[in-house]
């Protein structure tokens, strides 16, 4: 385990970096100097300045999303005692996806507030209904049989999904990167109507990491240690639900970072959540912005989108976990 003075030195100088690395590599990349005097002068008075100004709302989303969805990714992982639980793999990602789609096409709904109150509702709904399904037959709810439940219910919202957008060529167009997952259509509107959500949910997490301690040692132990298994998990669904499903309604499903991020800070900081909490955060927001960052530079002039870059990967990775962990299944 890393040292906690030199991890928040690390974590500090890698986001610092990460944000130059942001702002200056795209369509046209710009060197650090340029960046760092744009930034203390706040001037837009040429052409390279004003394409830095440009980059800033989706270097600040990319950074929120990426810690909202390591967070998430976390928490799911706590509450279910699963280490192949992640948004995506359970299907909350598509749940929200879907509601959001539904509320565009039939609704013709256009603010960023409620494109995320639709994602956390899809989110909630498809996490309940994975829930439900998972706790079907002999047993109960196990491990597999939860991220069983998620990849079918996922496979199932993304066909419908598809169905309502692809008989449009309008909606094909408009839905085609967002559907993958991008941080192009970042905009200051959007950060501001997901900020309160990304608030709550961190709120709620910080509330439940160290119960969330207490439920790794199983329901029995932790109703010993005055821990309410039940509220605690209740609690850690909503606030990654919240995180992820404000993510998703802004940028489209991004998958991988709540699986990836946590197993690798487990590495550096150990189990203990309120470590696991705040660095898989932090881990998230690096991975997701230094993803976007690959993915303009290697699709330079236009850009590969993050969804595509994560799952790159991240399915790889998926399968050496899936490999590598016991997972429970009683």
């Amino acid at each position: 385990m890393v040292k906690r003075s030199l991890l928040i030195i690390i974590s500090i100088i890698s986001i610092v970096a990460t944000i130059f690395l942001s702002l200056a590599f795209g369509a046209r990349d710009i060197n650090f100097i340029e960046v760092l005097d744009t930034l203390i002068h706040t001037k837009k008075e040429t052409l390279i300045q004003v394409v830095i100004w440009e980059r800033v709302p989706r270097t600040i989303f990319g950074l929120i999303a990426g810690l909202s969805l390591g967070v998430s990714g976390a928490l799911m992982q706590g509450i279910t005692r699963n280490p192949i639980a992640d948004p995506s793999v359970l299907g909350v990602n598509t749940g929200a996806s879907l509601f959001v789609v539904i509320g565009i096409v039939f609704f013709n709904i256009n603010s960023a507030f409620l494109y995320i109150l639709l994602a956390i509702l899809g989110a909630f709904s498809a996490a309940i209904f994975v829930y439900v399904v998972g706790s079907l037959g002999f047993g109960g709810v196990t491990p597999i049989k939860l991220a069983l439940a998620g990849t079918v219910t996922s496979i199932a919202l993304t066909s419908v999904t598809n169905a309502i957008v692809l008989p449009n060529a309008e909606n094909l167009n408009s839905f085609r990167f967002w559907s993958v997952g991008s941080l192009s259509g970042a905009t200051y509107q959007g950060i501001l109507a997901m900020i309160p959500f990304f608030l709550i949910g961190l709120l709620i997490a910080f509330i439940i990491s160290n119960p969330l301690n207490a439920l790794a040692l199983g329901d029995e132990l932790a109703t010993g240690l005055g821990a309410r298994p039940t509220m605690i998990r209740l609690l850690g669904a909503i606030s990654g639900v919240i995180l992820c499903g404000s993510v998703t309604a802004i940028a489209g499903p991004i998958g991988f970072i709540g699986l990836m991020v946590p197993h690798v800070i487990k590495i550096i900081v150990g189990t203990n959540q309120k470590l696991l909490l705040p660095y898989s955060g932090i881990g998230g927001a690096l991975l997701l912005l230094n993803a976007d960052i690959l993915g303009r530079v290697i699709g330079t002039p236009s850009e590969l989108e993050v969804g595509i870059i994560t799952a790159f990967i991240g399915a790889p990775i998926l399968i050496v976990i899936v490999m590598r962990s016991k997972v429970d299944t009683k």
